[in-house]
């Protein structure tokens, strides 16, 4: 046993510097894996203090639908917002990353079409042009 294992470990290795510095390049290269946007460095954003819009608030409670009905699960929204890539990460406010990342699923899982995803948002858009009018 302590053979195979002293066969994987690793026989010579470089010594780091103290306290082990590294490159800024490899710091950033660290910093950004590819599968994971969130909690990078951003511009300073102001906090303001803000209520729920409503179309939010059904983002998050439908949401939690899925997750209710076994769709998925927090990870899982998380990982697909992840997926989504940086551009869309970072230029969609947080409950329309919500919102796409459950659409998404829903066509993936199979659970939806995008003809019959279609046809809700053209009822929904027309039962508000009526409601504008």
């Amino acid at each position: 046993m302590q053979r195979r294992v002293s066969d994987i470990g690793p026989v010579e290795r470089t010594p780091l510097d103290s306290p082990y510095t590294i490159s800024t390049d490899l710091y950033e290269a660290l910093r950004h894996i590819p599968h994971d946007v969130g909690g990078q460095a951003d511009l300073p954003v102001p906090y303001l203090e803000k209520e729920e819009e409503n179309w939010e608030m059904n983002t998050y409670v439908t949401c939690e639908c899925l997750a209710w009905r076994g769709v998925w699960n927090a990870e899982m929204r998380r990982r697909a917002e992840n997926d989504l890539g940086a551009t869309l990460y970072f230029g969609l406010p947080y409950y329309a990353r919500w919102a796409t990342v459950a659409t998404k699923t829903l066509i993936d899982q199979g659970l939806i079409t995008p003809d019959e995803l279609s046809a809700k948002i053209d009822e929904v858009r027309a039962r508000l042009r009526k409601a504008a009018s």
